[in-house]
């Protein structure tokens, strides 16, 4: 049984986390002419526009209410309902997200009343989908963040099926995939690939890869998200053969889709490794009644070898792995399925997830009490995002960047880590770090007698009488 240790100190040293508006943000990201708006002051925005643009390295949109110290006391429902209306008239988007953060949550903001007044204000504007959630940023994490506001994403834009008309399995090769925030750009491509062999056509909700890929566009300029899952295509999820789930911070977005649609639902914590990718495959192979392609077999045989050529240096090695759950789940797999020891875990928030993970414990905490831990236990290798560079510098160790943010290495936001050779990829990245940094080389041997000077070398008479 996992222990799950909680935060006893009144503060965070080298925060880990990032907050619940920014997960908000990034599953906003991922949908077509999109916009997120985080009710809060101006700060609180571009402290998130800063976060996404170091990481992406793209023009992110993103609006703010722009709450001051007046409308902090007194209320700003008004901010809430002028901002809308000004982002529908100006942008005309498809989708707004009016996103809480810690300071419209201490003043009480009611934001889901603020979207029904505009609503009842401004009728002319009923095709631009607004969704309100609470994301205070005291507390959850990016990934709580994410996953509540892809909920309500769900709740607002997907209708019922008996209301709309759908059918389970009407279309006879759309499969609907709900994905986690740790899926990269890079992950949502290899997965798009993975479905198609099976000639499947997945719908990505949200897809990131079509958003934020980087890819340039003949635009100069756009308010809103180019590329990213349609709002349109969202009322088609009713008809799909199935659902696929992956990361179980998502549980209640796909129960809450299953109930509406009736649609089965596929699950999975993630997509690391051997063991999590052959459940894919079989997943996809019984949705589709088709054989698992020969490629797929073929990468299957690459990831066995490189499981072989890399288990000398991954086999017993200790780790400290600092991360959101889903992620943490999904290390914690893949270095366990080859023979590696995790000796600190510490994780932003407490969820359902962590008393699955099989590790002795899990601390909720910051990197400070990564870096505690893992001195204690003498880590050996640093999993974590940028922020845990200097951490893993001060235990003399080497880190593999993963999850948000990455902002000291170009294209990282585009890596594969998932399937087969995302998985075998991720292997030969640990295997060169403890190779490059290792700790157990022979000693350079020094003899005693290089150090003397050539007088005291021996004690034999140097001339014969």
């Amino acid at each position: 049984m996992t222990e799950i240790l909680k935060r006893n100190k009144a503060l965070s040293v080298n925060p880990l986390k990032a907050s619940q508006p920014i997960g908000g943000s990034l599953a906003t990201l991922g949908f077509n002419r999109a916009m997120p708006m985080l009710h809060g002051s101006q700060g609180c925005t571009a402290f998130a526009k800063v976060f996404f643009v170091r990481h992406f390295r793209e023009p992110i949109p993103l609006q703010s209410t722009a709450m001051d110290q007046s409308s902090s006391v007194l209320g700003a429902d008004e901010n809430v309902v002028t901002g809308i209306k000004v982002i529908a008239e100006k942008s005309r988007p498809a989708l707004i997200t009016v996103l809480t953060t810690g300071l419209a949550e201490t003043q009480g903001a009611d934001v889901h009343r603020n979207v029904r007044e505009f609503r009842e204000a401004y009728p002319e504007f009923a095709d631009v989908a607004v969704v309100a959630v609470n994301t205070p940023d005291f507390s959850g994490s990016v990934e709580t963040g994410y996953a509540a506001t892809l909920t309500e994403i769900i709740r607002a834009v997907v209708p019922d099926a008996k209301d709309a008309g759908t059918q389970p399995g009407r279309r006879k090769r759309q499969v609907n995939v709900l994905v986690s925030y740790m899926l990269t750009p890079g992950d949502l491509e290899a997965l798009r690939d993975i479905f198609e062999m099976f000639q499947l056509r997945p719908v990505f909700v949200p897809d990131l890869s079509d958003s934020l890929d980087g890819c340039l566009t003949e635009d100069d300029f756009s308010p809103v998200t180019i590329g990213g899952t349609l709002i349109s295509e969202m009322t088609t999820l009713g008809d799909a053969l199935a659902t696929v789930v992956i990361g179980a911070s998502l549980q209640k977005a796909a129960e809450l889709l299953e109930q509406k649609t009736g649609v089965p639902t596929y699950r999975f914590d993630h997509l690391y490794g051997l063991h999590a990718n052959d459940a894919l495959m079989c997943a996809l192979a019984e949705i589709s009644g088709q054989a698992v392609p020969e490629r797929l077999e073929r990468q299957r045989m690459q990831l066995q070898d490189a499981m072989l050529d890399t288990h000398f240096m991954l086999g017993q090695l200790r780790i400290a792995i600092a991360a959101d759950a889903d992620l943490l789940a999904a290390f914690v797999a893949q270095a366990q399925e080859m023979g590696a020891e995790i000796v600190a875990a510490v994780t932003s928030c407490n969820t359902p997830l962590l008393a699955r993970i099989p590790v002795a414990s899990i601390k909720i905490g910051d990197l400070e009490d990564m870096e505690l831990i893992g001195k204690a236990q003498k880590a050996q290798l640093v999993i974590g995002n940028s922020h845990a560079v200097d951490t893993a510098e001060r235990l003399g160790v080497p880190i593999l960047r993963a999850g948000f943010p990455l902002y000291d290495i170009i294209g990282d936001y585009q890596k594969t880590w998932i399937g087969y050779r995302g998985s075998r990829q991720t292997l030969f990245d640990l295997a060169n770090l403890v190779i490059n940094f290792s700790h157990e080389e022979i000693p350079i041997y020094r003899s005693i007698y290089a150090q003397k000077p050539a007088s005291e070398l021996t004690d034999y008479p140097t001339s014969c009488h």
